[in-house]
């Protein structure tokens, strides 16, 4: 355990963050999964709801340093197939 103040204050901070990016990135994988779930039901409606959503995450994640961008511009482009090859 760290003795100096500062130290024992970014021991506090980073776990706070840890928890905070556990709790995004859970969030993340939950839309990911609405997602997919309305692709594989062919509900077009609700497939396009559920993409909005995924895709709005997915950045949110890449500009808070959660994901890499390109990790990000990866993911949007599958999802971006999936939803075309429903039509």
């Amino acid at each position: 355990m760290p003795n100096i103040k500062s130290a024992k204050k970014r021991v506090i901070v980073t776990k706070t963050k840890t928890l905070q990016n556990k709790i995004f990135r859970t969030q993340l994988k939950t839309d990911i999964k609405k997602f997919e779930a309305a692709v594989a039901s062919g509900d077009k409606a609700a497939a396009e709801a559920a993409y909005v959503a995924a895709v709005k995450k997915v950045d949110q994640a890449a500009a808070r340093g959660i994901i890499h961008k390109n990790a990000a511009a990866r993911k949007k482009s599958r999802f971006t197939k999936k939803l075309n090859a429903m039509a």
